[in-house]
């Protein structure tokens, strides 16, 4: 990612919502917690990630993201088949109540597989549930969708645990104030279980791929695909690591509690640009 000291360009988009927040002195949303996965999966001797481009009418939408979605409060408190670090571990890991680190979690397990078709679940601590992609599956993750029958209920009627350890903290991203719905984002790495395959499935996306992040971060750059900074700067750091083995590595030291936010300057002239701390 070559990105300097000047930072860089933000989607226009993104800068009419600024101005126009600051000229009528709008008071800040509260940020919504949420969780969001990179998932990934080898290739040759490289690594791709798995992206979704959302529709254009939702919130961040025509741009490429990772599969994610809003905390769900229940699954503070809801009993389930656990296997890794038990929510208390996780909870010192990212500065959060057990409860609150459990809801993160579940929503990061839940939506890779409401938006991917990925089940990081198994019968046991040591194995991963094989392929997920039949009729049946398929039901069980509309049922999930439409909030049918809650995730926990759903392991629990396959006799499945939720494999806690497959998934790695990597980053916490909070939208700038600016924005109409904001985001306090734990972003997690994963890799694509042996027997599994990702799925176009998510009515929020209109588009899916594989890419491998050398590629992703050159075609953003090159303006032919829209991705905003928490994207691009993961994208640049999982490159960073590798590969896989890396990635895992690197995320064993990340630092998962100060949350980063953009900042936009230049709004009163011409170009605009996205700065980070």
């Amino acid at each position: 990612m070559t990105t300097d000291s000047d930072g860089f360009p933000p989607p226009p988009a993104l800068v009419e919502h600024a101005r126009r927040f600051y000229a009528e002195g709008g008071t800040p949303a509260v940020p919504r917690v949420a969780a969001t996965v990179l998932l990934l999966r080898p290739a040759g001797d490289d690594f791709e990630v798995y992206v979704i481009r959302r529709v254009a009418a939702m919130a961040f939408g025509g741009v490429y993201a990772f599969p994610g979605g809003g905390v769900d409060p229940s699954d503070s408190q809801t009993h389930l088949d656990w296997a890794g670090p038990a929510p208390a571990a996780w909870g010192e890991r990212v500065a959060l109540s057990p409860a609150a680190a459990q809801a993160v979690v579940c929503a990061a397990a839940r939506e890779v597989f409401e938006e991917a078709g990925v089940l990081l679940a198994g019968p046991d601590a040591d194995t991963v549930v094989g392929d997920v992609s039949g009729d049946d599956w398929e039901a069980a993750r509309q049922d999930l969708v439409a909030r049918r029958v809650g995730f926990a209920d759903l392991l629990a009627s396959r006799g499945l645990t939720l494999r806690s350890d497959l998934l790695l903290p990597w980053s916490r991203w909070v939208t700038p104030e600016f924005e109409p719905r904001r985001f306090d984002t734990y972003f997690f790495v994963a890799l694509l279980p042996v027997g599994q395959r990702t799925r176009d499935v998510s009515g929020e996306a209109d588009h899916t791929m594989w890419i491998r992040p050398t590629d992703a971060l050159a075609r953003a750059e090159a303006g032919e695909i829209a991705m905003l900074p928490p994207t691009m700067i993961n994208l640049a750091e999982v490159l960073a690591a590798g590969d896989l083995a890396g990635v895992a590595r690197a995320a064993a030291g990340r630092d998962v509690v100060a949350p980063i936010t953009p900042r936009l300057t230049g709004l009163d002239g011409d170009d605009p640009r996205f700065l980070l701390p």
